[in-house]
């Protein structure tokens, strides 16, 4: 397929479901850049995805220092895709805002690649008000999303909030990278 998809990973149990993401869009012949928040590096680490990836993985603003050029412009402008998973009620509130205080946020704001999220939390956070009002900001700014799904969340509640299947997340962004 030979796209260039920037994998955002944000701090939800979730987490760890990235690695197979990185994993099934790689064989899929995509070029992954996984880029994590501080909070998502509390739940996997950077090497997984490094290895996964065989691409570095952002984790600062500051880890490019080899071009005048700053790292995550770059990024921005080399994606096909970003693909935010899991992406939490936290990181629709700074997209929705305009804060750009980490990589993640920065690169989000400057691509003008489309922006898929895969929204992994906790059924009450899914359905806050806040958490709606910001889903339905990036919603009329051209943001995609996949899930939640149902079921039995990590907190121990049942409820819509998990993230949605691998398969589906890595289907949905392949047809998003088709234009679907």
């Amino acid at each position: 397929m030979n796209k260039h998809i920037i994998l955002g990973i944000t701090g939800s149990i979730a987490a760890y479901k990235a690695a197979d993401i990185a994993s099934q869009l790689t064989k899929h012949g995509c070029k992954v850049t996984a880029v994590m928040t501080a909070d998502a590096l509390e739940f996997i680490t950077p090497l997984t995805l490094q290895v996964l990836t065989k691409n570095p993985v952002v984790t600062s603003l500051y880890d490019e220092k080899q071009s005048w050029r700053p790292g995550h412009i770059q990024l921005a402008d080399s994606a096909d895709l970003m693909l935010i998973a899991p992406a939490t009620a936290n990181v629709f509130a700074k997209l929705a805002a305009g804060f750009a205080d980490d990589a993640l946020t920065a690169i989000s704001l400057a691509t003008r690649a489309p922006i898929l999220h895969a929204p992994a939390m906790n059924g009450k956070m899914w359905s806050h008000p806040a958490t709606v009002r910001n889903v339905e900001t990036l919603r009329s700014w051209g943001h995609c999303f996949v899930g939640p799904d149902e079921g039995m969340l990590a907190c121990g509640y049942e409820g819509t909030g998990r993230l949605w299947p691998v398969e589906g997340i890595v289907l949905r962004a392949l047809e998003v990278l088709q234009g679907g």
